[in-house]
């Protein structure tokens, strides 16, 4: 039987981006356009955020991702919906003190920071069990995430019936995650996400990535990524690993060097590289199987 390879297409994230992308979704409408144009193309399951439709940038407004979430669901999308649990976690120290949050710092308590999530239910939301110095263009940043914050959103997350994909950057980020499995924080199998290439994250080699494979509990799903150019040679290499994988213009606007994607074309390029790796793409219900959901109702 051929390895089934679980492919996520994240399609639209909330950093900034080339606003010369002609078909880079904003609206919550085209961002459900992209969710099925991903889903058409052959994804498993879609990572969304959504942004302020006035200006384009990241946002997290609950109202925002309720419109997002609904649209999704009635363009009929079945694929795996996988809500980012990422806001709320931009710590920018004042320069001249930098005990305080200086301009464009967003801390939220754990309660603000799932709220759309509990008005939004998806099959799976993601958490990003790090603290690390993060760099978005010339924004320099701490993304913050506490022990205290993250089990207070885990317990959440339970209650609710949302399957968590715990989001690591660092070797360290994973034995954090470990802990929390051993305290009852996360159901088995947990689900982790290896992201690859940040800023002075994880380097996107396959020494690192079989290193973070190697500390993982021995029942974990698990999936890495690649940002920019190194993210097709991560689908190659997740895939050999027996991982799965993700794409999408969350993390990499081109084609080639110059050209812009589409969600789909990204799509349909990592699926040629793990069929042509002689695996095959989990259909969305192979998908929520394999990561211990229950069926779409």
């Amino acid at each position: 039987m051929k390895q089934k390879v679980i492919l996520t297409c994240a399609v639209v994230g909330e950093n900034d981006y080339n606003r010369a992308h002609p078909n880079f979704p904003v609206t919550p409408q085209q961002i459900a356009d992209a969710a099925l144009e991903a889903e058409v193309a052959g994804a498993s399951a879609v990572h969304l955020h959504v942004r302020n439709p006035e200006n384009g940038k990241g946002s997290r407004d609950p109202a925002l991702f309720l419109d997002m979430a609904t649209r999704v669901r009635e363009r009929g999308v079945t694929a795996v919906m996988n809500i980012t649990c990422g806001g709320g976690g931009f710590f920018m120290p004042d320069p001249e003190d930098e005990s305080r949050a200086g301009a464009g710092s967003d801390v939220a308590c754990a309660e603000e920071r799932v709220r759309h999530i509990e008005m939004t239910l998806p099959d799976m939301c993601s958490i990003d069990v790090s603290t690390q110095n993060q760099q978005d263009g010339e924004r320099e940043y701490v993304y913050l995430n506490t022990p205290h914050t993250l089990k207070k959103m885990a317990r959440r997350f339970q209650e609710l019936g949302v399957k968590p994909e715990i989001e690591v950057f660092a070797p360290g980020d994973v034995l954090l995650a470990k802990k929390m499995i051993d305290e009852g924080y996360f159901d088995a199998p947990p689900c982790f996400q290896i992201v690859m290439g940040t800023r002075w994250g994880l380097p996107a080699t396959p020494e690192t990535m079989i290193y973070m494979r190697d500390l993982l509990p021995k029942d974990a799903q698990w999936a890495a990524f690649g940002i920019a150019r190194m993210q097709m040679p991560m689908v190659a290499q997740a895939v050999l690993l027996g991982g799965n994988v993700r794409v999408g213009l969350e993390d990499n606007l081109y084609l080639a060097r110059g050209v812009f994607a589409t969600n789909g074309q990204l799509v349909e390029r990592a699926r040629t590289i793990i069929e042509g790796l002689g695996c095959e793409v989990a259909t969305p219900d192979e998908a929520r199987a394999m990561l211990g959901i229950g069926k779409r109702l």
